[in-house]
């Protein structure tokens, strides 16, 4: 007599049979694909759209590499120490994913622009806070500084507010071919899920920076929504957030530098003669005695500014101090080659707008 099956085995034999019978076929049994069609599928998820053209995040690299090294070098002078902040990655997310990613507490810094009508968000990380804030209280002598996992107090947050002021800086001037950004600080919090400026599903770039500071390192993050810079798309798709034009120098420019160079303040030496004198000499001098020079009274004093002769100029006296009167300007070396070059011909002055005389050519004749 044949042996009976048990229902878990009728069971276990009619499960095999079904896995064996809707086995998925094997790429190259598709209908009008090959093996090559296949493997250039790429998976897509409609839940996270790619706003953000691959041109247009090289146009991001490229823009925020110069705002790292303009905000290092910020940095290095205001701290007085090397400070290196260098473009780690450039990637495309969503803001809940980013808000997740984020420490708790850290230094959240929203930011506004009057431009765009949109935020921006600057995170600094703990690990490099701390550090800053402990050097510019007169620390860093420690190689390492442990960051407490507490919010900033009122006194840090001014400090770390000095550090913002120069990232907004250095933004500014990265994004000044595309747009003029006018940020400014909104809010600053330690708890990033506090703050949400778009919906969890909205599409951002993520801009990671890596700042270093002797041997500590730390992580800023730049994160800028794609519905704030979604009406300049088009600038960043094209070549013109790289056009570097030479710019016509403003009126307001110009006045600007005037009065900044017109501020600065300079030596100036009135030098009446110079002659030499032995040791013995210098020793023996007494109050009212005459010392004659070589130097013709005619031919005034000569004023050194900045080391460099300038003027010569009469002596004299001006309401009870010495002073004395510029009488003309002298010639400086730019000046002289450039009288000796007109005298001879070999140049022709650029202010006339006159052409080099023509060299007369030699015929021969029979």
């Amino acid at each position: 007599m044949a042996d009976v099956l048990s229902q878990g085995e009728v069971e276990s034999l009619l499960s095999a049979l079904d896995s064996s019978v809707t086995e998925a076929p094997t790429p190259t049994e598709v209908t009008g694909f090959g093996a090559n069609a296949i493997g250039q599928i790429s998976v897509y998820d409609f839940k996270r759209p790619e706003r953000v053209s691959k041109g247009q995040m090289r146009a991001f690299q490229a823009m925020h590499e110069g705002f790292g090294r303009e905000l290092g070098a910020s940095l290095s002078g205001m701290l007085r120490s090397i400070i290196e902040v260098k473009l780690i990655s450039v990637d495309q997310l969503t803001y809940g994913e980013f808000v997740f990613s984020l420490e708790n507490p850290t230094c959240f810094n929203l930011l506004y622009s009057e431009v765009l009508k949109g935020n921006f968000i600057l995170d600094l990380n703990p690990s490099i806070v701390f550090p800053i804030v402990d050097r510019l209280l007169g620390g860093g002598k420690l190689a390492s500084v442990n960051a407490p996992s507490r919010p900033l107090s009122e006194i840090e947050l001014k400090l770390v507010a000095r550090i913002t002021v120069q990232a907004i800086k250095a933004l500014e001037n990265s994004w000044k071919n595309i747009s003029q950004l006018e940020l400014r600080v909104a809010q600053t919090e330690s708890n990033p899920q506090l703050v949400q400026i778009v919906p969890p599903n909205e599409v951002i770039v993520l801009i990671s920076f890596e700042i270093t500071m002797g041997e500590t390192r730390g992580i800023m993050n730049l994160c800028i929504p794609f519905n704030t810079i979604e009406p300049l798309t088009g600038k960043l798709s094209s070549d013109t957030w790289s056009a570097y034009t030479k710019q016509e120098i403003s009126s307001e420019d110009k006045a600007r530098l005037e009065l900044g160079i017109g501020s600065a303040k300079v030596d100036v030496v009135a030098t009446l003669s110079e002659i030499n004198l032995s040791a013995s000499d210098l020793l023996h001098l007494n109050v009212g005695d005459v010392i004659l020079t070589e130097r013709d009274v005619s031919r005034g004093i000569s004023i050194q500014i900045e080391g460099q002769p300038t003027f010569t100029a009469e002596p004299g006296q001006l309401k009870g101090h010495k002073a004395f009167q510029i009488r003309e300007s002298l010639l400086q070396p730019k000046d002289i080659i450039k009288q000796y070059l007109e005298t001879h011909g070999d140049v022709a002055p650029r202010e006339s707008g006159a052409k080099p005389k023509a060299q007369p050519q030699k015929t021969a004749t029979k």
